[in-house]
């Protein structure tokens, strides 16, 4: 049964927003307008319902800490006013942080401003040192383009000086922007699509460096469109109990510069609870790079290996080499499970045990087979490895202490018996 009194007739006739101190009045007026657009009764439920929405609308703008609505009368009979009090964030912030992350070190400098021009804009920059990345900067500017604020317009630059050594005998300079569309919630899907050019040096060649390496050393120049769709369903984007993940991404190279190939990748993860205290996790990789002029290049193959993805073997050691390095690959899978439980009397702290079973294979596609025969080829010959270890919750990262081994391996392959550590965000 309804409740009479929000049957009443009323009509709102104003909203007000107060505390709004540094947000142009037109963003303000696009967030109210939509929302009383919407076709409803005219009543005190509807009333209510509209003063939700504006007030949704206006947490999700991330301008304000604090939104609170009341219903106030008109100046005539059934008319009702709707009062916002608010508080806005912080415009400006500044941090210094060492943190870790996919088995790298790093200490950097982040700052931000929140609603650069008063239309809910942001604007970061960073700079970093590591111990893979020696040197990194990001710069962003984003903002929202549409009055539901699902999407998103993003302009990014960056660059980055990379050591590749521990892998391949060079280091890697990266200069380059990007810009960004992006619509949804990953929840329920978030669709990413832009255009990227980047300005890459190869260079800092060991004496060691195998031929591969030398022929790849110089300056490219990567222009290509890309798309990425990502939905997260999981309860916990570190170590998950339940849900599931789904990323894909495209990339087109070949408006402009120096590299023509189409690129894709795609990622899958399944959290499942088999008892109390007891859940698997089901992970998948794969990635296929098809070059339309010449040999693949060396920054755009895949790599594999390490404790982040197929354990028990070196990072990046899988797939094809040359001497002492690894050259990359353009045909690369791969799949783990991993059965996680708590520990008995501490189960509630962020420290589990996992068994894993991981495997996967990383190829080139620069012979003459064709596409499928490769692909059957690829999985007919996995390196797969086993084991046990800890894991700890470390937010916003994963630790992981494993004790593994190598169970089928070739020849190449840089595999690792023993004891493993790993730290990063993304495990299979």
């Amino acid at each position: 049964m309804s409740d009479p009194v929000f049957d009443q007739p009323a009509r709102v006739t104003s909203v007000r927003i107060d505390g709004a101190h540094h947000i142009r009045q037109n963003f303000l007026d696009v967030l109210v307008r939509a929302q009383l657009a919407k076709p409803r009764d005219e009543t005190v439920l509807d009333a209510l319902r509209t003063a939700r929405d504006v007030g949704h609308y206006l947490v999700k703008s991330d301008v304000f800490q604090h939104v609170e609505a009341r219903l106030e009368p008109g100046p005539a009979k059934g008319d009702i006013d709707i009062v916002f009090r608010t508080k806005e964030k912080g415009r400006y912030y500044l941090r210094t942080a060492t943190e870790v992350g996919n088995n790298e070190g790093t200490a950097s400098a982040t700052g931000h401003i929140r609603n650069v021009f008063g239309g809910g804009e942001w604007l970061e920059a960073s700079i970093s040192t590591g111990t893979k990345t020696r040197r990194a900067f990001n710069g962003t500017f984003s903002a929202p383009l549409d009055p539901t604020l699902d999407t998103r317009g993003e302009v990014h630059v960056y660059a980055s000086d990379k050591d590749n050594t521990s892998f391949a005998s060079c280091t890697e300079l990266l200069r380059g922007a990007r810009a960004v569309l992006r619509r949804g919630d990953v929840r329920f899907g978030l669709h990413e699509m832009g255009y990227e050019a980047v300005l890459r040096h190869l260079g800092g060649l060991s004496e060691s460096a195998s031929l591969s390496i030398r022929e790849a050393a110089g300056q490219t120049v990567k222009s290509f469109l890309f798309h990425n769709w990502t939905r997260d369903t999981r309860d916990n984007a570190i170590l998950g109990t339940y849900g599931s993940l789904i990323k894909l991404r495209h990339e087109f190279a070949g408006v402009g510069g120096d590299v023509r190939f189409y690129k894709v990748e795609g990622e899958g993860q399944l959290c499942r609870r088999v008892v109390d205290g007891v859940h698997l996790s089901l992970g998948a990789r794969a990635g296929l790079l098809h070059s339309l002029a010449g040999p693949s290049r060396f920054p755009d193959r895949f790599q594999l290996g390490g404790p982040t993805s197929v354990r028990s073997f070196r990072v990046n050691s899988l797939g094809p080499r040359d001497g002492p390095d690894a050259v990359g690959g353009d045909l690369m899978w791969a799949a783990g499970a991993s059965l996680i439980t708590d520990i008995p009397r501490v189960r509630t702290w962020p420290l589990k045990a996992h068994f894993y079973l991981n495997a996967g294979q990383l190829d080139s596609l620069q012979n003459s087979l064709p596409l499928a025969e490769a692909i059957r080829a690829s999985l007919s010959r996995p390196s797969v490895s086993a084991g046990l270890g800890l894991i700890y919750m470390f937010d916003p990262v994963r630790v992981e202490l494993n004790f593994g081994v190598p169970l089928i391996a070739r020849r190449s392959d840089g595999f690792r018996r023993g004891v493993q550590f790993g730290i990063g965000v993304d495990f299979l």
